[in-house]
Parts: C-alpha cells; sequence; structure tokens
C-alpha cells in the first residue's frame, strides 16, 4: 500500500516471466503451476489427475521427447490447453531439460 488511498496490485508474472523462472531454476518439489503455459485451472485439472509437482510433468515429457506433438497431444487432452499454452509448457520442459540435464 502506497500513502493513503494507493494499493499496489501484485501482477501475475507474464508467460516470458514465468519461463525464464522456471528454467533457470531447480525443478525441486515445484508445483505443476509454475511451469510456463499452465495457468489456475489447468494446474488444477493436472493436480486433481495425480500430477501437482513439476518434476512428474518433467517425467511425462522426457517419456515423449522425441515426439512432441503426442506430449501436447497429452496435454491438450488431459487439460484442455490451447496451442500456445501447449507450446508454452513444451518449451519450458524443453529449456528446462536443456539447462539442467
Amino acid at each position: 500500500r502506497m500513502g493513503n488511498d494507493t494499493m499496489i496490485y501484485k501482477r501475475p508474472p507474464t508467460t516470458s516471466q514465468k519461463h525464464q523462472g522456471f528454467v533457470t531454476d531447480p525443478i525441486g518439489n515445484r508445483s505443476v503451476r509454475d511451469v510456463p503455459g499452465i495457468g489456475p485451472a489447468h494446474g488444477r485439472t493436472l493436480e486433481e489427475r495425480g500430477m501437482p509437482r513439476a518434476d512428474q510433468l518433467s517425467g511425462d515429457y522426457l517419456k515423449r521427447v522425441w515426439d512432441h506433438g503426442q506430449f501436447q497431444d497429452n496435454l491438450k487432452n488431459t487439460t484442455g490447453a490451447n496451442a500456445k499454452q501447449q507450446r508454452d509448457v513444451y518449451n519450458g520442459m524443453r529449456e528446462w531439460t536443456d539447462n539442467n540435464m
């Protein structure tokens, strides 16, 4: 809060900020909601389907690494993610893997 009348609202990170933060940090026990392209609704869906952590989604990515279409189709079928969200998730996983494995 600034002054008497001014409120400062923290904006959610942009996709590029979220991507940058995700690919440069260890995955650890991070929430699946920390993955670029996964917002609150898709994160909730993944959590309800037994995938609450980013490392679990990373495992799914690694199983399908040679067929990104299959990874993206699975994400679409599981969460309803649109094409941009699918690409954001795939690119985040790919870059995280390139940086950390």
